[in-house]
């Protein structure tokens, strides 16, 4: 073929060139069809990638592009990372000029060392760049404890005199152990979303005091969990976004979540202080009342200049040598989102002048020191939120609850936020992330979201994913890893193509998925993904054997004929729920509150009345199933009767965590989320805690809340 053809020209090199780059030349869609993926979205995807070709390369580059990632490992004397289980072994392998001479060293967390064994293996050697390059291949010593670890090669001989490369070693669980789950023992918990849940005394939005009266609240009636929406941060100026999945960072928390009269300094402020403070918390709590929204813009400018005002009081020694050691273990990334902070706030936006568009920038470290008491604020920020989460976290563990808080980890970041500014070589330009047309929407969603890069992840050792899940689990004794599939693929949509023509591009899951249970087992804390829509066998088989619990939905698990799935039949390794936050409360559900928005939103392919059939179609075989497992016994059962029944539907299964929602509980209708809208459509995330005639319930209510305590006394009385 001719080397000036355009490359879409030759498919068949095209698509060995993303097979060898780990992108998916096809897919299965939601209703069973093979897709193949359009040249053009290949050639854009290969190209964030760090691959030399783009929509305009012709056949030519191609096949440069070809020999380039067939080389690719033979120019590299070490993998860049290495990611083994405990007790497995693992054999790499080291990459030198031929005939020199090498050996290998592992030096442990703690300092101690050794040298790998170099074992028989005989590879040919390979011509690079005009050299003859050997292999040579090593093992990881099977007994290696759990930590990241580093191998050092050191090379003598051929055309070096000496020279030495560096890797990053992991040695992670090859199954998790967590304790609250050892013994067969079973649990169940509540899932709330925290802003939603508002006290007497909040500001017009749940924060982390409301949270550790949940907790021990939910404890009392006999939960062993509480399931919360992601904390991760925010921009901090607004219009703030709404959706706790859409954070700047996955590390750092939200500090709109503070109650500013529980921060220990609040109580020495003079009493003009005390007041401001006052006036301005009335501020948002007379607008809470009158409005049936959470407005976070309102609130987080009242909060802000509150917590200004405590910021500016004198600290006890004791709490200043605290909030110094938190800077220093925070390091340069916490500098850097603080710095981020600042200067998004001097400029009013978070599209910064190209002379700041990357911490990295020249201009950057001048303005660190202009902005440096700003700085120091957003800093703090970050060490009161994380003092008051904490302690709803040991709240939580002290009545009761053998998890206490579950965190939920978003998949991704704003693509102007302070993570991808501070660490943008990590992330692929010209990309966003989402997912192919599905039942949550028929024309597939785009989450505006950048991916991570797995090329350069494996290349920085896995550093930020470390982290995050260390942030994530500092306060929490459990993890829920929303889309748990992106640690294996995600759905990339090319920068200005609809999200139906995206593809998927495969991660190291073997390296991601171990990372998260080996800082799961330090934390003694269970995992569960959330492995909901078009997820392989294979996968969920996957995550059963490394001790990850899946995710099982009442109105998803079908049988063979479409029909609900029988309890026994359940996933012993997973949590089981009747709702999830991208579906109604299960009373609106009921209702087809979905449909009748997806519909009015232009959200629906298939015509509504059909529509709407299937749902009543799908209520009969639910009504019909419940009624056989004796959960009914009217002939027009009530919503509520019907949300019970549900209930003790999924408890009668062996899942090893059943997960009640808050907004059943006390029968709300409104979703918090409808997947595939703005907030020009619907107000996502915004929406208070309500009852089914649309009074607000606040957390004084729920103690005493009739309905609440007969679904907790259901569960409590059915679950171990």
């Amino acid at each position: 073929m001719d080397t000036n053809a355009p490359a879409s020209s030759d498919l068949g090199l095209l698509r060995y060139v993303a097979d060898r780059n780990g992108v998916a030349t096809g897919y299965w869609d939601w209703y069973g069809n093979w897709i193949d993926v359009s040249a053009e979205s290949l050639l854009e995807v290969l190209r964030a990638l760090g691959v030399p070709v783009s929509p305009e390369s012709t056949v030519g580059d191609l096949r440069e592009a070809a020999r380039l990632v067939d080389e690719r490992e033979w120019r590299q004397t070490l993998p860049p990372t290495i990611v083994a289980r405990q007790g497995g072994g693992y054999e790499f392998p080291v990459h030198v000029p031929d005939g020199a001479w090498v050996a290998v060293q592992w030096i442990l967390e703690d300092g101690r060392n050794g040298h790998c064994e170099q074992l028989d293996r005989y590879v040919p050697p390979r011509t690079i760049d005009d050299r003859l390059v050997g292999r040579a291949t090593f093992d990881v010593p099977h007994w290696l404890p759990l930590g990241w670890h580093r191998l050092v090669a050191t090379v003598e001989g051929g055309l070096v005199a000496s020279s030495t490369a560096t890797d990053t070693l992991i040695i992670v669980p090859s199954s998790l152990d967590a304790p609250a789950l050892r013994g067969g023992r079973r649990a169940w918990g509540v899932g709330a979303q925290m802003y939603s849940t508002r006290s007497h005394a909040s500001w017009g939005i749940g924060d982390a005091v409301d949270l550790a009266d949940l907790a021990a609240i939910t404890a009392d009636k006999g939960a062993d969990f509480l399931l919360i929406n992601p904390v991760h941060a925010p921009q901090p100026i607004s219009p703030q976004e709404n959706s706790p999945y859409l954070p700047v960072s996955r590390r750092w928390l939200n500090p709109i979540y503070i109650r500013p009269e529980a921060i220990a300094e609040y109580a020495a402020l003079p009493q003009e202080s005390r007041d401001a403070i006052e006036q301005l918390r009335a501020q948002t709590v007379d607008f809470a009342v009158d409005e049936d929204l959470i407005d976070r813009d309102r609130v987080w400018e009242a909060k802000r200049k509150a917590l200004e005002i405590v910021f500016a009081a004198a600290r006890p020694y004791r709490r200043q040598s605290d909030f110094d050691h938190f800077i220093e273990r925070g390091g340069a990334d916490l500098a850097n989102y603080a710095l981020w902070c600042a200067l998004v706030e001097r400029e009013e936006t978070v599209e910064l002048p190209e002379a700041l568009s990357r911490s990295s920038a020249p201009a950057v470290e001048m303005e660190r020191l202009e902005v440096a008491d700003r700085v120091e604020f957003w800093q703090w920020c970050q060490w009161i939120v994380s003092q008051q989460l904490g302690e709803a976290q040991a709240c939580a563990r002290r009545v009761g609850m053998s998890m206490g808080i579950m965190a939920d980890l978003a998949v991704g970041v704003h693509s102007r936020g302070s993570e991808r500014w501070s660490h943008p070589t990590l992330f692929a330009d010209g990309i966003s992330v989402g997912s192919p047309p599905d039942m949550y929407s028929q024309q597939g969603q785009n989450w505006s979201q950048p991916p991570w890069s797995p090329k350069a992840l494996a290349e920085s050792g896995y550093v930020q994913l470390r982290d995050m899940l260390r942030a994530a689990l500092a306060n929490a004794g459990a993890i829920r890893i929303d889309h748990i599939l992106g640690l294996f693929r995600l759905w990339w949509i090319p920068e200005g193509r609809c999200a139906s023509e995206g593809t998927y591009v495969y991660y190291d899951h073997e390296a991601m998925v171990g990372i998260v249970l080996l800082e799961a087992q330090r934390a003694g804390a269970v995992v569960i993904g959330e492995d909901l829509g078009v997820v392989e066998p294979w996968v969920r088989d996957y995550l059963r054997e490394r001790g990850v619990l899946g995710t099982s939905v009442v109105w998803f698990e079908k049988d063979g004929g479409g029909w609900p799935l029988r309890p026994c039949d359940y996933r012993e390794r997973a949590l089981a729920a009747v709702n999830i936050h991208d579906l109604p409360p299960t009373q609106g559900y009921i209702r087809g509150i979905q449909t009748t928005l997806r519909s009015e939103f232009g959200l629906l392919v298939d015509d509504v009345e059909t529509v709407r059939a299937q749902d009543r179609l799908e209520l009969e075989q639910v009504e019909a199933r419940l009624r056989e497992y004796g959960l009914i016994d009217s002939a027009q059962p009530t919503e509520r009767e019907l949300v019970e029944a549900l209930y003790a539907y999924v408890a009668q299964t062996p899942s090893k965590l059943v997960v009640a929602s808050l907004v059943d509980a006390v029968g709300d209708l409104r979703p918090q989320n409808m997947p595939g809208t703005d907030a020009d459509l619907y107000p996502n995330w915004c929406v208070p805690l309500c009852n089914s005639e649309g009074d607000e319930v606040s957390i004084e209510e729920l103690p005493t809340n009739e309905r609440l305590t007969a679904l907790f006394s259901l569960l409590r009385g059915s679950i171990d």
